[in-house]
């Protein structure tokens, strides 16, 4: 299901949420251009792009400080692990990487900003991408690969969305075959479905890496992201709401 709107409408301007946006838009331009060049680390040659994603993406192994000695070396001069916990959440891997993950933002974290305020929603924001790192790390302690992409952030976004906007309608496009079918469904049952898919997803790539496989998706950054916008959007959320088009008047008054 790919959500392509939904019933509500800010009361204010998304200015953060457009920001960052056009920030992920930017680095994915900033990366195409590294994309022809290669250097050298030690022994190996590498694309500057490869390099500057290992630079700041989140490498599991340098959060827990448990990479093998060469690869320690080569990365030496590389930011503070830690730090790629913000920044790894502005860095994609491809163009539909970025565009799907925009397309969540774009939809559900106006809404979103318009309940918290702009500055609460930017805390709220690269809290929940924090968390989301975390937890990916968590899941797999020693790994040697970059994680990158805002999905563990936005799956806090609509975490929060689920909180504050239970009764929403999103409009969604469900592909059946080669025939896309647009519907409504309630914020509730997307959200929900989402989540469990991720839960699902991510068991069995536990499985599969305990049989030597490895996915190339963070599950548990999005469950992570997820379960903290749960929890932190309890602590930024303000009475002012989003309106539903579907409503003349809302229960707070606002028409």
């Amino acid at each position: 299901m790919i959500p392509v709107g939904d019933s509500l409408r800010s009361r204010s301007f998304p200015y953060v949420n457009y920001a960052i946006i056009l920030l992920n838009a930017g680095i994915w331009i900033y990366e195409l251009t590294l994309a022809g060049t290669t250097q050298r680390i030690g022994n190996a040659t590498m694309t500057a792009l490869d390099r500057w994603v290992y630079d700041w993406g989140t490498v599991g192994c340098r959060v827990t400080d448990s990479c093998p000695a060469v690869f320690e070396r080569a990365f030496a001069d590389s930011p503070s692990a830690w730090f790629t916990l913000a920044t790894a959440a502005f860095i994609h891997a491809g163009w539909l990487h970025l565009i799907g993950n925009m397309l969540f933002l774009w939809i559900f974290g106006d809404n979103v900003e318009d309940a918290m305020g702009h500055v609460g929603y930017l805390i709220f924001y690269l809290l929940v991408a924090i968390i989301a790192g975390l937890a990916q790390v968590a899941s797999s302690p020693a790994s040697t690969v970059p994680g990158v992409g805002a999905s563990g952030a936005i799956a806090g976004v609509m975490a929060a969305y689920l909180v504050l906007y239970p009764g929403a309608t999103v409009h969604v496009v469900i592909p059946i075959i080669i025939i896309p079918w647009l519907t409504n469904l309630p914020a509730v049952i997307l959200m929900i479905f989402w989540f469990l898919m991720q839960v699902f997803s991510g068991v069995a790539a536990l499985g599969a890496r305990a049989t030597g496989g490895e996915g190339g998706v963070a599950w548990f950054a999005h469950i992570g992201g997820f379960v903290a916008g749960l929890i932190l959007v309890w602590f930024f959320r303000t009475r002012r709401r989003s309106y539903d088009v579907r409503h003349q008047y809302d229960r707070f008054g606002w028409g």
